[in-house]
């Protein structure tokens, strides 16, 4: 499958303000300080599975449910969109245009229910909301929160990005790296994701376990 990433901001689109996702002072700090258990992804996901189900986006394919991911900062929601009825005798690349197309009208047509969705959930859970859409083999992320990350780097490391910028694979350093991380997960990705759901074997587990301050789970 093909994915597309679309990194502007979009116009209308409640963002970070300064103020941590959402634009709130409170919930976004709150979250910032704990790390996203496997019981926050489900009741997230169940949340937009049910908030989506009455069709306030319209266009959406209403037989599946929307692809959500969430981490400690952000809420990714993937639509799905119904397939692009073609002639049989049209070719990958006339179907990847059509797809992007109907991707690219649904993203348009949208943006003001899709707008309102994004601050109930950012106001009910204290993170961003981004959204993108699949049609077929097409997936297009329309706006995704770039969140800093503090890291230290020596200097075998730094050139390793000052490479990239002087070849013109990267605009900065941090664009560098945003490129290495995304270079690394789409070569790894099998292993990160047997990675994912050990961790997340691991959460549940401590999270059935009893409390610090002693008290049952």
């Amino acid at each position: 499958m093909r994915e597309r990433w679309i990194d502007p901001e979009e116009r209308g689109m409640p963002r970070h303000r300064g103020r941590g996702p959402g634009g709130r002072r409170g919930p976004g700090r709150r979250y910032q300080e704990r790390r996203t258990t496997p019981a926050d992804r489900e009741r997230i996901a169940a949340w937009f599975t049910g908030r989506l189900a009455g069709g306030p986006v319209a266009g959406v394919d209403a037989s599946a449910a929307p692809d959500v991911s969430v981490d400690d900062d952000e809420i990714l929601v993937v639509l799905r969109l119904p397939d692009v009825p073609m002639p049989g005798d049209a070719d990958q690349g006339q179907r990847e245009t059509a797809e992007e197309a109907r991707i690219g009208g649904f993203r348009a047509d949208t943006r003001g229910e899709r707008i309102r969705v994004a601050e109930e959930a950012e106001a009910a859970f204290g993170r961003a909301v981004s959204w993108g859409a699949r049609c077929g083999g097409t997936t297009s992320l329309f706006t995704t929160a770039a969140v800093p990350v503090m890291t230290r780097l020596r200097m075998a490391e730094r050139r390793v990005l000052d490479t990239l910028i002087d070849g013109g694979v990267a605009r900065s350093r941090s664009d560098a790296l945003a490129w290495c991380v995304r270079l690394v997960a789409e070569h790894e990705e099998p292993w990160f994701a047997d990675l994912r759901a050990a961790f997340e074997h691991v959460e549940q587990v401590r999270d059935r376990g009893p409390r610090p301050n002693g008290g049952d789970a």
